[in-house]
């Protein structure tokens, strides 16, 4: 005799619900907002959240040169890089990064909040970030999302 009478349903790749959302990060910190952007492409804040499948919503940031950093993070966070050689260790600055590409900051932080797997490879695939207001994702209807409202 059966008495459960809930099931807990595992999502997969064909029954999840895929959204676009824009996400505009002018003003916006750093960390907090790259934070909440993982677990948006994660798919953290939906119900039938599944670990080991993309059920998140496909995010464009845009305003990505609007982007803050708080304390004295311009001049002494810095991004290390190895080329492959030896003594070939490199680093850039955040104000450096920033002025090469501004976009590349908020990429890097969100990847770094990913899973460190093929999961996470295919999670960073849904993430598009732009410096200005102006984005190629029109096609496709992005709601625009605050922030702010998520915890």
């Amino acid at each position: 005799m059966n008495t459960l009478s809930y099931k807990t349903v595992s999502a997969n790749k064909n029954t999840v619900n895929k959204e676009w959302v824009v996400v505009d990060a002018d003003g916006q910190n750093l960390g907090r907002l790259a934070s909440k952007v993982a677990k948006l492409i994660r798919g953290k804040y939906k119900p039938n959240f599944t670990p080991h499948v993309d059920c998140g919503d496909n995010v464009v940031v845009i305003n990505a040169e609007k982007i803050n950093l708080t304390g004295k993070k311009w001049t002494n966070k810095s991004y290390i890089r190895h080329t492959g050689y030896p003594g070939g260790q490199r680093s850039l600055t955040a104000t450096e990064m920033f002025e090469k590409d501004p976009t590349r900051i908020i990429e890097k932080a969100v990847k770094g909040m990913l899973p460190k797997n093929k999961l996470g490879s295919a999670l960073f695939r849904n993430l598009y970030v732009y410096a200005g207001t102006e984005h190629q994702q029109e096609a496709q209807k992005p709601k625009a999302i605050n922030l702010n409202d998520l915890k």
